[in-house]
């Protein structure tokens, strides 16, 4: 296996043993146990990629449900067998797809899939690394990711199906075996897969940390750190912090389930039983999974805050405006994180001082968030944009994350969530400000750093119809669903049918499921797209987007050790684009103030797209007046 030198606070001759550490690797060594932690973030974004599309197809079948309750379709016999007795989905196992579908999005898709994908690629490629910290440590982070995906995909194999519950798995219907089908075995799996999940998780935090506190090259100083390194690290933090705390419930719930104690259980009665519980509280639980899971809704936004900043930079061809406030709305919402879980329990009989508490502190997290979001919108106004696929979804997710923060603000405040709590508005709330946003602010990574990762382009069209059908189908799916909410029509439930005061809502659903196939459609495009760029995709130059920040300073060929010689030394943040007086219109972190650009441009430097042409006229023009003043 590679192994690499020390290297002197990034810079110097850090070489490998052999050179590249590529002479001497096998199949094995090279793309399956691979300690490269560019092959790891290829391997995170694979799996996430298949994972999102099982996901996706789970979330179809249960539309499908929700659209033609009354109607058999004996395909689905076929595909589910006994989970779909004459064509009709189940009730036990539409709660299992509902449950599995929110799992894997949450955590094996906009968790480990985009931060395990773009820390791992670009937390050493943009401070000046040769690697993280621990590859060791980083390869055992993917392998455990791994394992917990196929445990949780197991479960459909067992008899009485997935876990059932929903994905925050709140007992008692989580802590009794007997309570449902998917109270038993697909739920002992479920919680074997969230322990290795989060053993993962915790691996792969703790390097990155490690890394960008303690392998920066020579001159990368914090504040010459790009926005995407910022909001890694932040997440990591995150995530180091609040996921034990997911594994303490979860341990506590395997002794309620296991070995007869009642910290979750008190006066049970089972099919007119008794149950022998007393003394403990489900709202104990829900305190425990909270505290993770609403810093878990920053660990997966931040990610795709930074991503979209940085893709919104390079495309305007302007600096990030406001580079430190954004750095400071990131740490704001970081701490204050940590102490919002409580508007999750508004109706749970919270001390109404409590929850009033609760609701300040949900209301002041709003405050960085809108930060960020005016800072985007003065990083786009009056720039120089390209509309490439990747800014297109960089800006799809910043409207995502306004017109579902927006609903936010509802569901904050205590008086209006006991109404709202638990329908469909929540539902459309969710699927927006983090789903939507952080699938939008992973695939404008995806289109933004192929080239990085594979050496070649992807399809600008393909890119195009892409974007257009997933943003439009996205907001035909999750907007009527605020008006289903606002009249009431709970979550999770199997047909709207038997209630009156919900049949009018029966044709909204059959319009939702078909935008959600239209959308998934699109989702087709774009794996073809990404398998057929892979391999047969145009190759790249070193800089296709003429981009400042050090990884597109790396060879385009791909060795353990990212560059050869010596890491190079920064000067510059990276968002110097169309200073005044600069010959270009992008500065690299890499060049000294006393240098002009021209002498410093790469061999391969391409003019994408006329943009340079149009910039340096503005540039002359510019000078020009100043001149005539």
């Amino acid at each position: 296996m590679s192994t690499i030198a020390v290297q002197d606070h990034g810079h110097g001759h850090a070489h490998h043993e052999d050179g590249h550490g590529h002479h001497h690797d096998t199949f094995l060594t090279k793309y399956i146990f691979s300690q490269d932690h560019k092959m790891i973030a290829k391997q995170f974004l694979i799996t996430g990629i298949t994972m999102a599309f099982l996901a996706m197809i789970m979330s179809i079948l249960f539309r499908i449900q929700l659209a033609y309750p009354d109607k058999s379709f004996p395909f689905l016999e076929t595909l589910l067998g006994h989970f779909a007795p004459e064509g009709h989905i189940s009730p036990d196992f539409y709660m299992s797809l509902v449950t599995i579908h929110g799992t894997i999005m949450v955590f094996f898709v906009l968790t480990a899939g985009l931060s395990g994908t773009f820390s791992n690629l670009l937390i050493p490629l943009q401070v000046g690394a040769r690697d993280m910290a621990s590859p060791f440590m980083n390869m055992l982070s993917y392998w455990f990711f791994f394992m917990a995906s196929i445990v949780m995909l197991s479960s459909f194999f067992v008899q009485t199906g997935p876990a059932s519950g929903g994905w925050t798995v709140y007992p008692p219907l989580s802590a009794l075996p007997k309570a449902m089908p998917g109270s038993g075995t697909g739920m002992t799996l479920w919680l074997i897969s969230m322990v290795l999940f989060v053993a993962s998780s915790l691996m792969g935090g703790i390097n990155y940390v490690s890394t960008v506190l303690n392998m920066r090259t020579k001159g990368m100083d914090l504040w010459k750190m790009p926005l995407t390194i910022w909001a890694f690290f932040l997440t990591a933090i995150l995530g180091v912090l609040a996921f034990p705390v997911l594994v303490a419930g979860v341990v506590l719930l395997i002794f309620d389930r296991s070995f007869g104690t009642s910290f979750y259980l008190s006066d049970i009665v089972l099919n007119g039983q008794v149950m022998p519980y007393e003394g403990g509280s489900p709202i104990l639980f829900q305190h425990l999974f909270w505290f993770l899971g609403h810093p878990e809704v920053y660990i997966i936004i931040m990610p795709a805050m930074g991503i979209a900043s940085e893709v919104m930079s390079v495309n305007s061809r302007k600096p990030i405006f406001g580079y430190h406030a954004m750095v400071y709305s990131l740490i704001g919402i970081t701490v204050l994180s940590f102490i919002v879980w409580g508007h999750h329990m508004f109706v749970t009989g919270m001390n109404p001082f409590l929850g009033g508490v609760f609701m300040i502190t949900t209301l002041i997290i709003a405050v960085p968030s809108a930060v960020k979001t005016f800072n985007w919108l003065a990083t786009l106004w009056r720039g120089n944009i390209r509309f490439t696929p990747a800014m297109l979804f960089a800006i799809g997710m910043v409207s995502f994350f306004i017109s579902g923060g927006i609903t936010g603000i509802f569901l904050g405040n205590a008086a209006l969530d006991i109404n709202l709590h638990d329908t469909y508005f929540v539902v459309a709330h969710f699927h927006l400000v983090m789903g939507s946003a952080a699938i939008f602010g992973m695939l404008c990574g995806v289109y933004h750093w192929f080239p990085k990762m594979f050496g070649r382009m992807m399809d600008a069209k393909l890119g195009y119809l892409h974007f257009w059908l997933t943003f439009i189908g996205a907001y035909l799916v999750f907007f009527p669903m605020h008006f289903m909410g606002l009249d009431g029509v709970p979550r999770r439930y199997y047909a709207f049918t038997e209630f009156e005061s919900m049949k009018r809502w029966l044709s909204v659903n059959v319009f939702i499921t078909w935008s959600a196939i239209v959308a998934g459609l699109a989702q087709v495009a774009f794996i073809y797209n990404f398998i057929h760029s892979i391999f047969w995709g145009k190759r790249t130059v070193q800089n296709p987007w003429n981009a400042n920040t050090l990884e597109w300073t790396a060879p385009i060929e791909h060795f353990h050790g990212n560059w050869e010689g010596e890491i190079p030394t920064v000067y510059r943040w990276p968002y110097d684009y169309s200073k005044p007086g600069a010959e270009h219109d992008f500065i690299q972190q890499t060049v000294p103030f006393s240098q002009t650009m021209e002498s410093n441009l790469p061999e391969d430097f391409e003019d994408n797209e006329g943009a340079l042409e149009e910039q340096q006229k503005w540039a002359n023009t510019q000078r020009a007046n100043e001149q005539v003043k």
